[in-house]
């Protein structure tokens, strides 16, 4: 199951992907299995020494007091942290979630460090996407 997030691809310019394991509990992996897993708002941020997914959203079932957008905890190696947080301090990116898929069974993270594009480049992209729906169609 692949569960992607169709708002970084259109508000980042991806220049660099991760990929990096998510710790969850039991009822928030066959959530993610299921393909109950919302990345739209999210994004992920270095704490420390230490990768965390913030606001993404994974449902459980029949879960009482249960937050589904509480931060969750990334695992990548220590030497692709202090990387990843060099780049972000001197060029100024954003660490964001691009997927979330399963290999066997674990559930991993596509993480993609993002530049924000200005308002009047998205504008282009969504005319140039118009332009190319009525030649075809």
């Amino acid at each position: 199951m692949k569960i992607l997030n169709k708002r970084a691809k259109f508000d980042y310019q991806i220049l660099e992907k991760y990929e990096a394991g998510i710790v969850l509990s039991g009822g928030e992996a066959k959530a993610v299995r299921t393909g109950h897993v919302n990345l739209t708002n999210s994004y992920a941020k270095i704490l420390g020494n230490e990768a965390y997914l913030i606001n993404a959203n994974i449902p459980i079932a029949r879960a009482l007091n249960y937050e589904p957008t509480k931060s969750r905890k990334l695992l990548l190696h220590k030497a692709e942290i202090t990387s990843i947080l060099s780049k972000i301090k001197a060029k100024k990116l954003t660490l964001v979630p691009i997927s979330v898929y399963t290999t066997h069974n674990l559930v991993k993270v596509q993480l993609g460090l993002g530049k924000s594009k200005k308002k009047f480049e998205k504008k282009e992209i969504i005319k140039k996407r118009d332009l190319e729906r009525e030649l075809r169609g």
